[in-house]
Parts: structure tokens; C-alpha cells; sequence
């Protein structure tokens, strides 16, 4: 029996409608997980539509990096998290590396920018190591807040070229550590809008004063009590004592039972 006009239209929607399924599907128009577990969605080129609300909309913001500053550790309960400064230096980079290795134990270490495109073969190791970048400026320069924003923007996001530059192979850095915690709104926002979080610290180990290895270790386990992010350095002269103080360190957390991380990047 013939069709109707109105069945004869209907199976042509019907083949439309699949062939444009098909075609979003190959084009990459397919619903993703990200990290933080919201379901979003890719387009082509790559990009995500901001989760919280409908997709491509004008009027919904985009999920950014948070842009307040992160003390505690991924792994949470009594994690500690080993962060490193002020290098890389062709010195002592390699023995931190050495005694971090030796006890399995992952660090982020905070670069300044031409330090890094000095000795990309160090930042290359850092990174083949397992350990985190972290950006902490152009030139450590500590009275950052009380300057104008567009400076701020230039030091941190001119480290973070140079240091992914040095780092190659796509790595990322993804903390931002503002020199002797110089942070201001302006340098966090800009931080996290470059895919950074903004990182602090509970326990400074005083190793940069350089005041004999059992002072530092002493000052890491009686303030431990702070927060679980300690700040050591192998860069900004001699750090034979922050070797030798970071290797008793982490015998020392070993013998308590306590873990080794990263701090957190994104909100719980």
C-alpha cells in the first residue's frame, strides 16, 4: 500500500535527525567528565562549556581555578606536602632530586623564571621525577603587592612561559607562589585565570637563614602542627644544610607514619 505524504516526511526527519547525531559525535560533541566530576561539554576546538549551567551560554561563567590560597594536601588527614623554592640551581637541585628519590618522596617545586630557562635539563628532571611546577615569578621580587597590577601580570606569567618553555613535553605549571607571600588579589586572580592555584605554606623550615641542620629540622616538627605544607629551598646561595635537613626530615616522617603529597589545586 503507498504512504502518505505525512509518513514519507516523517521518515525523512527521521534519517536528518540521525545523520546529524552521527556527524556530532565525529565532530567531537560529546559530553565529558572533568575533574572536578561536573559533567560539561567539548566542542571541536577543544574547549569546555562551562559545566554549572547550559553550554555555550553568554551569561553562565566559565569553572575557574579557585583563586584563594592553598594550604592543605591532596591527600588530607596527615599528609605533608615538601615544596621547594627559589631554583632551579645546578648545584643543589640534583641532590634535593637525589634525597627525594631516595625516600620516594614527590615535592612541587617553586621556579623563578629565568632560572628556569637557564637549566631546562633541571626542570626536565624535576618534571621526569614525578614532581610538580610551581611558578614563583621573574625575579622573587618580595615587595611584588605594593606593585602595579600590570607588573604583577608580567612576573608571573612570564615565569610561567619560561618555565613550561624549559619544561617542554607539555608539562604545566600549576601553582603560583608569590615571593616571601607577597599576594594580592590582583596576583591570585591573575594566577588562577592562567590555570595556577595559588600556593602558601604552613611551615617555614628557616633553611634559607641557613641556621645548622638540626635548627631546620627542629622548626619542621614543631610546627608541622600548623598545616601539612613545608617550605624549603634549593636555590638563593649554599643549601648543603637543607639537604642534609630534608633528608632527616623525611626519615623523620617515615619513622611517624605520615605520607608525603601534593597540595590541593581545586576546591573540594
Amino acid at each position: 500500500m503507498a504512504r502518505t505524504r505525512k509518513q514519507v516526511a516523517q521518515s525523512r526527519l527521521t534519517v536528518v535527525a540521525a545523520a546529524v547525531a552521527v556527524a556530532a559525535t565525529v565532530w567531537g560533541a560529546t559530553a565529558i567528565v572533568g575533574p572536578d566530576h561536573h559533567i560539561g561539554h567539548e566542542t571541536a576546538a577543544g574547549r569546555t562549556d562551562d559545566p554549572a549551567g547550559s553550554p555555550g551560554s553568554p551569561n553562565v561563567p566559565r569553572q575557574r581555578m579557585p583563586e584563594g590560597i592553598a594550604h592543605a594536601s591532596e591527600g588530607g588527614g596527615d599528609t605533608v606536602n615538601v615544596t621547594i623554592d627559589d631554583g632551579p640551581d645546578p648545584r643543589w637541585t640534583p641532590r634535593i632530586l637525589a634525597v627525594l628519590a631516595e625516600h620516594d618522596v614527590k615535592a612541587t617545586f617553586c621556579m623563578v623564571g629565568p632560572q628556569a630557562a637557564a637549566h631546562p635539563d633541571l626542570v626536565k628532571q624535576v618534571v621526569a621525577g614525578g614532581h610538580r611546577l610551581c611558578d614563583h615569578t621573574m625575579s622573587h621580587d618580595t615587595a611584588m603587592d605594593k606593585k602595579p597590577v600590570a607588573y604583577q601580570k608580567a612576573q608571573i606569567l612570564d615565569a610561567q612561559r619560561q618555565i613550561e618553555q624549559a619544561a617542554g613535553g607539555g608539562a604545566k605549571v600549576e601553582y603560583y607562589r608569590a615571593p616571601g607571600g607577597a599576594f594580592t588579589p590582583d596576583s591570585r586572580r591573575i594566577a588562577a585565570e592562567a590555570g595556577m592555584r595559588p600556593l602558601g605554606w604552613n611551615v617555614d623550615s628557616k633553611d634559607f637563614s641557613k641556621p645548622g641542620v638540626a635548627a631546620i629540622v627542629n622548626t619542621v616538627k614543631g610546627e608541622l602542627k600548623n598545616g601539612p605544607t613545608v617550605l624549603f629551598h634549593d636555590g638563593g646561595g649554599n643549601r648543603a644544610q637543607t639537604v642534609e635537613a630534608l633528608d632527616k626530615v623525611l626519615s623523620w616522617l617515615e619513622d611517624q607514619g605520615r605520607p608525603t603529597g601534593f597540595p590541593v589545586r581545586t576546591a573540594p
